[in-house]
């Protein structure tokens, strides 16, 4: 049967303490602005103009200000003035878009509504990666399903080129009702991947004490995409897409990215697992981990890469 969180786990704030100081200092701000302001026309006008610039600041760009179109043209949509983006995929191809900028360590947050119905075949992706042969990556992966069945979730980390690090999961709910908020906290010291401000996993920077590569030294660009991975995403392709159902619809809000740029306070550049969301995220994989290359007797018969017993 399907668990629920410990009621224990909920307690702790599902906003980030990064995004609460934005909030804090808005708001502080907004109130001494406001206390001064002189009753003229053109205070009212400069206070309507801070206000504008402060949500900005807090909520970051539209999408159309933030991301390209890379492929699938006519299958990408920006609405609601910027803050709604869909990608859609048919028989004929799917789409994808990427972030203007490149990130060299983030806190990354984006809601995301998955493809609804018969999903089996689809792969949306949401992943940060750098070019080149020994690229890094840090990788989302949606796989569709049949309806009624659920979503698998992948993971993985890339570094120097080398991946083969993959953890897979099922969520706790339904990820096409609404949109969840997808997290990869990226820092010198760690990778989280987050849902719902939820830890599920953890990836460390073991480099210096025991040689294991980490993505430390080349900036990456933010990527989505939705396209047909049907030869091996449902139970390894033996489902295949439905293209009667097309097109497959994948829905993006609230685009959100901190950064070492940003003068705000940056905690998430030190941040790592506190005793909590070490509770939380074993919580999560021992009750929704489908797999986990650390445990994969069959492809690793020699013994288990060195981090799977440091991570």
């Amino acid at each position: 049967s399907t668990l629920s969180p410990p009621t224990l786990l909920y307690i702790m704030p599902l906003i980030n303490h990064v995004h609460a100081l934005q909030t804090q200092n808005i708001q502080k701000l907004l109130n001494q602005y406001s206390n001064t302001m002189i009753k003229t026309s053109s205070c009212i006008f400069s206070f309507f103009l801070l206000i504008c610039f402060l949500v900005e600041v807090a909520l970051g760009g539209t999408f159309d200000q933030e991301f390209d179109v890379t492929w699938g043209y006519g299958r990408v949509k920006i609405l609601e003035n910027g803050q709604l983006l869909t990608l859609s995929l048919d028989r004929s191809s799917g789409s994808g878009f990427k972030s203007k900028q490149q990130y060299m360590f983030a806190k990354i947050d984006m809601k995301i509504k998955l493809v609804p119905g018969n999903s089996a075949g689809t792969a949306t992706t949401y992943y940060l990666s750098s070019v080149g042969s020994a690229h890094d990556e840090i990788d989302f992966e949606f796989l569709g399903n049949v309806s009624g069945e659920p979503y698998t979730l992948h993971t993985n980390v890339y570094a120097q080129g080398k991946g083969d690090r993959e953890q897979q999961f099922y969520l706790w709910f339904d990820p096409t009702k609404d949109f969840h908020t997808y997290s990869i906290l990226w820092n010198p010291r760690n990778i989280i991947f987050l849902v719902d401000g939820t830890p599920i996993r953890q990836y460390k920077n073991l480099e210096a004490t025991n040689g294991i590569p980490y993505p430390k030294n080349q900036p990456m660009w933010l990527y989505s995409s939705l396209w047909n991975a049907e030869e091996w995403a449902t139970r390894g392709g033996l489902v295949r897409t439905d293209w009667s159902k097309a097109p497959f619809i994948a829905s993006y809000r609230n685009f959100n990215a901190q950064t070492s740029k940003n003068p705000i306070a940056n905690s998430w550049l030190t941040q790592s697992l506190d005793n909590v969301g070490l509770a939380r995220m074993k919580w999560v994989q021992k009750n929704y981990m489908i797999y986990n290359y650390c445990t994969d007797t069959r492809r690793f018969p020699q013994g288990f890469p060195h981090e799977c017993t440091l991570n």
